[in-house]
């Protein structure tokens, strides 16, 4: 087969002609344009930026000295001075407000030669500015919970008995002035003091200002203008921050150079496409010299152009003389039919990842300033049966009432990052335990959010726990006092078997042999168990004699039931019934029954073992004089670790398995099985096998 890297082969002629001119073409052209565009782009966006900076200094000290002239043409009012003679207060705040009014500031306020205020139309300002406000330009208020910067001016009140009055005026540099200084700039703008942002065009406000790190460069540095680099909002920022006087004050503007970066890539797509361009009269020529391939590749092209639009269902089918055309046909033709299989595989994973996305519902609560609820999410809904609606604008101590403590559950709101669990009561009167974990997460509709919550319910992890703790102590109990009692008699009959007479060497034999009895059944129960919940269980049944599983059943259960003087009685039908089973299994469910009969029943009582038939089961039944299972019980005494007389102090405990491994045997056979109260006190717990003479 001639290879494709022949150079005197016509499509390997073309290839290298075309690689030749492209890499030429972008050696020669590309490169050094793509260079000389950056450069100048980003030139002009820090000129841009730096001329910003200037006119954002100019546009201050003429505001500085168009304030300075208010101040002088407020002092100089005849009416001001007039209602200052007069001693009028009220007719003097309200002209004060009036000024202000006019004036467009944000306050107005006269002041006495001791730094005392006569009047202001903010009498609730957290300082006093005719005491700390007396020199004209830039002041800087700062409390615990405020930040403000202002711009003030004042004057002397002149004429007859009016030169001990000064006025003093003021603006508060905030977001409102800010953004009408991005409206003259055409920068967003932003005023800083003591490294923190005061007052801010951009959307997010100072807080999202406040995690930003700002990229310090020097393109045109100066001693006082610092140049940097950030992003905000994803969108990347050029910036100048300089000083406006010596009191810490600094203003910055920024340019956003998403648009600058968006021409960057026009351009390099434009010179690419250009490039393109060129490689493709290139290749015209390859046309010209491989006229025999032109109208196979023309329609490769055409189908490759259907791809890219999404049709995918047309086969590629091209009638070629030549091998590698043929070649590239059959190579896009296996694309296709693996493209479109991946894109079925992705479709059904995307529909699958949408559905369990669907499935896994967490709730989302979210807090305003109050402790108040201000979002509450679908999944918070289904978890505590509260609408958003009714729980909306409400304390969270409300909605998320503590059940064991009266501490408020505000009190315990984790940290972001951490997680803390609460027992608390839900709609309905529920009681729940919420595991809340802290987390960042504002949605845009809750609004001014300080604290967000994720939660879940673990009240069934915390039963499961529960329950959990109860089986391994149980289960270390039923190991303890078989071993125990054990350890006993063997260390008897090590230390005394010579002088014990035949009775006590049975009755030490006995508890050797209950004792292994006992861990025997433990054994078998785990292991079973263990099986069903790996789905390795398995039963062999066959034709089996009802009798002889019933008697095998009784001989292991004898000696336990002869050690608490328990009674036995088996009835059966005359015709004992032949079932079909797994006599092996069988056994261990009359163990299982017997057991429990024995365990929870009373010392010297009857337990009785029956078997009712009908046409196509045989229902074996057996019956104790136990406590009973309360009615509301009934259906969960079969499920794992539950335990059927765990209600009355006095039963004994076991591990919760044997009914469960039960209900698996009779189920694995096609049976039921069941639990009803007896008659005259105690318990009946039957179960049904087929049986085995069916036709």
């Amino acid at each position: 087969m001639k290879s494709i890297f022949d150079v005197h082969s016509l499509p390997a002629q073309m290839i290298l002609s075309f690689i030749g001119v492209v890499m030429l073409t972008a050696a020669a052209v590309g490169i050094p344009a793509l260079w000389l565009i950056r450069e100048q782009l980003d030139r002009q966006a820090w000129s841009q930026v730096d001329q910003g900076q200037r006119a954002a200094l100019a546009l201050y000290k003429a505001k500085q000295s168009e304030v300075a002239s208010l101040a002088i043409l407020t002092a100089q009012r005849p009416t001001l001075r007039e209602l200052l003679l007069q001693k009028n207060g009220l007719e003097l705040e309200d002209y004060l407000e009036t000024l202000r009014a006019g004036a467009g500031l944000d306050l107005v306020a006269v002041c006495e030669a001791t730094n005392t205020t006569i009047a202001s139309t903010e009498p609730s300002l957290a300082t006093n500015p005719c005491q700390s406000w007396r020199l004209d330009g830039f002041q800087i208020l700062s409390t615990d919970s405020l930040l403000q910067v202002w711009l003030t001016g004042s004057y002397p009140i002149t004429g007859e008995g009016a030169d001990k009055w000064e006025v003093l005026i003021g603006k508060v540099l905030d977001d409102d002035f800010v953004n009408q200084m991005q409206d003259q700039t055409g920068l967003e703008h932003t005023i800083w003091t003591d490294g923190q942002p005061v007052a801010t065009s951009f959307a997010d406000g100072v807080e999202q200002l406040k995690t930003i790190t700002h990229n310090e460069i020097s393109p045109n540095a100066t001693e006082v203008t610092i140049y940097t680099t950030f992003e905000q909002a994803s969108q990347p920022y050029y910036s100048a921050q300089s000083p406006l006087d010596k009191t810490g004050i600094e203003v910055e503007v920024a340019l956003g150079v998403a648009e600058i970066t968006a021409t960057e890539q026009r351009l390099m797509l434009i010179l690419a496409s250009s490039i393109i361009a060129v490689a493709a009269m290139v290749s015209v020529l390859g046309v010209f010299l491989a006229r025999r391939i032109s109208q196979p590749l023309v329609r490769l092209a055409d189908t490759a152009g259907e791809f890219s639009k999404g049709d995918l269902s047309t086969s590629v089918e091209v009638d070629a003389q030549v091998r590698e055309v043929q070649q590239v046909a059959s190579a896009l033709e296996n694309a296709r039919i693996d493209l479109q299989r991946t894109l079925t595989n992705l479709e059904r994973e995307k529909a699958w990842v949408n559905h369990l996305l669907d499935s896994i519902v967490e709730g989302i609560v979210t807090l305003n300033h109050q402790g108040n609820i201000s979002f509450f999410s679908k999944g918070a809904e289904q978890i505590t049966g509260w609408s958003r609606d009714e729980v909306l604008d409400r304390s969270f101590d409300q909605v998320f009432r503590l059940v064991e403590t009266e501490t408020p559950s505000s009190d315990w709101i984790p940290a972001p990052g951490a997680s803390k669990k609460m027992i608390v009561e839900l709609s309905g009167e529920r009681q729940a335990v919420l595991s809340f974990t802290g987390a960042r997460l504002a949605p845009a509709e809750a609004g001014d959010t300080l604290v967000a919550l994720v939660f879940r319910d673990i009240s069934e992890e915390e039963i499961i726990r529960r329950i959990l703790g109860d089986f391994l102590a149980n289960i270390a109990h039923e190991f303890r006092t078989p071993l125990s009692a054990a350890a006993a008699s063997t260390e008897l009959l090590i230390d005394q078997a010579q002088d014990l007479s035949a009775a006590e060497l049975q009755e030490l034999l006995t508890s050797l042999h209950l004792g292994i009895l006992g861990l025997q059944t433990l054994v078998d129960n785990l292991l079973e168990s263990a099986s069903i919940e790996a789905g390795r269980f398995w039963i062999s049944p066959h034709l089996s004699d009802l009798g002889k599983i019933i008697a095998e059943a009784v001989q292991v259960m004898h000696p336990l039931l002869e050690k608490y003087d328990q009674r036995l009685i088996v009835e059966l039908p005359a015709d004992i019934p032949v079932v079909f089973a797994d006599e092996r299994r069988i056994v261990q469910v009359l163990v299982n029954l017997l057991s429990n009969a024995s365990k929870y029943g009373p010392t010297e009582a009857e337990i009785m073992i029956s078997a009712i038939v009908n046409q196509k089961w045989v229902r074996v039944q057996v019956a104790d004089r136990g406590s009973g299972i309360p009615h509301d019980r009934q259906s969960q005494v079969f499920r794992r670790y539950m335990y059927p007389g765990q209600l009355d102090e006095s039963a004994k405990v076991g591990a919760g398995l044997g009914l469960s491994v039960v209900k698996a045997v009779v189920e694995a056979h096609g049976g039921q099985v069941g639990v009803e109260n007896r008659p005259g006190g105690g318990s009946i717990f039957w179960f049904t096998l087929p049986k085995g003479d069916q036709e």
